[in-house]
Order: C-alpha cells, then structure tokens, then sequence
C-alpha cells in the first residue's frame, strides 16, 4: 500500500475517533441538564402532595373548629330546654336540638374522611420522599459517571492529538494539503473504502477501470462524486489465503 494512503487511513480514524470523542462531550450539558429535570420532576411530586395533605389538614381544622361551635350551640340548647314552659317552646326547642345534632353528625363523617384522606397522602407522602431520594442516588451516580467519561475521552484526545502529531510528520505536503481540503467540504470524512466497485461514503458507483486502481492502493486516487480519497480492504478470506500461499 502507499505510505501516504497508509496513513491517511489511520490519521482518518484518529479525526474520526476525536470527532466522535467531542460530539459526546457536547451532548453532555443537556445530559445533565435531562438528569436535574428528573430530580425537579420528583420534587414538583413530593410538593404537590405535601400541599394536598396541608390542604387536608386544613379542612380538618376548619370542620373541627365548626364543629366546636355546634356543639357549644347544641349544649346551649340542652340547657335551655330544661328552662321551657310551655309544650310549643319545648317543641321548637327540640328541632333545634335535632338540627343541631344532624349538624354534629355530619361535621363528624366529614372528620372521618379528612382522617381518611390525611392517611392515604400520608402513606403517598412517605412513597414520594423515597422516590426523591432513590432518583437523587441515581442521578449523582449518573452524574459521576458522566464526569469520568468526560475525563477519559478529554484524556483520548489528548492522546489522539499526540499520535496525529507523530502521523502527520509521516505524511507528505501534497498528501496532507489533499486530506486538509476534502476535510472542509466533506465534514472531516475525507477517505472512504470502496468495495463491491461503490464507495461507502457516497454509494456511487465507481467505473470499474477506475475501481481497479483504487483496489491496487499504489496511489490516491479521488471518488469522482464526493472527492474523498478512496482505498480497497481485501476480503479476510483473502489476506489468508494470500499469507498461507
């Protein structure tokens, strides 16, 4: 194979592997931005109920406070009813009484469910906090890891940008002035393969004289579509049956 092919190709996948190395590091802010919507999510959940179990409550205190009017009410009523003179008075005295007990009645079944609705966000209360507090576990181990990809894919490209280095100063002027150029007008994928007389990159297909240049790998040659320079990989079966013979 050519030297510069040669090391076209591997310097391709070095700019592949740091394009993909900063591609990840650029998505992690709205990663991690995805992680505190989580946690916000949970806590707008736990709020809300801790806002219907005060709503709760505060019916209750209102009912009992009614209630504790009726009841002063009713034991007035009582009292007076042992003061009456009359058969009329008596009477009307004890519809108030009789209203006023229905009033009792009813304040206490209202008790009874506000009790009953205070024990079941209560236990839905309980359920949410744990929820918070398990989805903050996972998102600080979420978040950890983030931090140590991003360290070792930053410690990738600072190793990848050390071997470019080496390979650039392998690859002649013309060569990398070629690569530099197809990079700009080809968003940084400059060689392709070409196999089964295509080229992977753009899938024209190439003329077949012209594909049997590329597959000889003793030159650059260009895809006459898209510009990249082009290279053949032998089938495996191939290689080996070269090696063995």
């Amino acid at each position: 194979m050519h030297p510069d092919l040669d090391h076209l190709i591997h310097l391709q996948h070095l700019e592949s592997e740091t394009a993909r190395a900063q591609a990840t590091i650029a998505a992690m802010p709205s990663e991690l931005a995805a992680l505190d919507e989580r946690i916000d999510a949970k806590e707008q959940a736990l709020a809300a109920v801790r806002a219907r179990l005060e709503e709760s409550q505060r019916g209750r205190r209102e009912v009992e406070k009614d209630l504790a009017t009726v009841q002063t009410r009713l034991g007035r009523y009582k009292d007076q009813l042992m003061a009456v003179k009359t058969n009329k008075e008596y009477q009307a005295m004890q519809h108030e009484i009789a209203t006023a007990e229905r009033e009792v009645r009813a304040m206490e079944d209202r008790i009874l469910e506000r009790m009953e609705e205070m024990e079941t966000l209560g236990a839905e209360l309980k359920a949410a906090e744990g929820e918070l507090k398990a989805e903050r576990t996972d998102v600080a181990a979420e978040k950890k890891k983030l931090d140590e990809d991003r360290a070792s894919l930053e410690a990738e490209m600072v190793e990848a940008g050390a071997r470019r280095a080496a390979l650039v100063a392998k690859i002649s002027p013309g060569a990398l002035a070629l690569f530099e150029h197809v990079a700009r007008g080809r968003q940084g994928v400059v060689v392709a393969e070409a196999r089964d007389g295509h080229c992977t990159e753009c899938h024209v297909r190439l003329r077949p004289q012209h594909y049997n240049e590329v597959r000889r790998n003793d030159s650059l040659i260009q895809c006459e579509s898209c510009l990249r320079i082009l290279y053949y990989a032998p089938p495996a079966d191939a290689g080996q049956a070269q090696a063995e013979a």
